[in-house]
């Protein structure tokens, strides 16, 4: 999945305990009712960020993720966060792109049109 739209914030990187780091990225999306979209960035992730500045255009590679916790009262919580995997400037050419399509002016005319044939094609 991909979010795409302007860079709005950029956290610094938290170290949440002695193993785990993560990095937040804000992404207003580019809509009739623009959306905040907040993406969390963890471990090697979060060096991904550190070229990005508020108002850059960006599409940003997401994966969904769902956690289900029960709390000591016995009630079940569930909870979804967004993580990025890849983000790269918006408008940027990838490589596995179709190459452009030939102008129509580069094609002559046909000439050996025959009006006397019938149409059969069925379109």
């Amino acid at each position: 999945m991909e979010v795409t739209g302007k860079v709005k914030v950029v956290n610094p990187e938290q170290q949440v305990s002695a193993s785990f780091k993560k990095r937040e990225l804000v992404v207003t999306t580019d809509e009739q009712y623009p959306q905040h979209i907040l993406i969390e960035f963890t471990q090697d992730k979060c060096d991904l960020l550190s070229s990005y500045k508020q108002g850059e255009a960006v599409k940003v590679s997401i994966n969904l993720r769902g956690r289900e916790w029960v709390n000591p009262q016995g009630e079940t919580r569930y909870f979804n966060s967004i993580q990025g995997w890849r983000i790269e400037r918006a408008g940027a050419e990838s490589p596995s792109q179709a190459p452009p399509m030939p102008a129509a002016e580069a094609f002559a005319p046909a000439t050996n049109v025959n009006n006397d044939e019938p149409d059969d094609l069925p379109f």
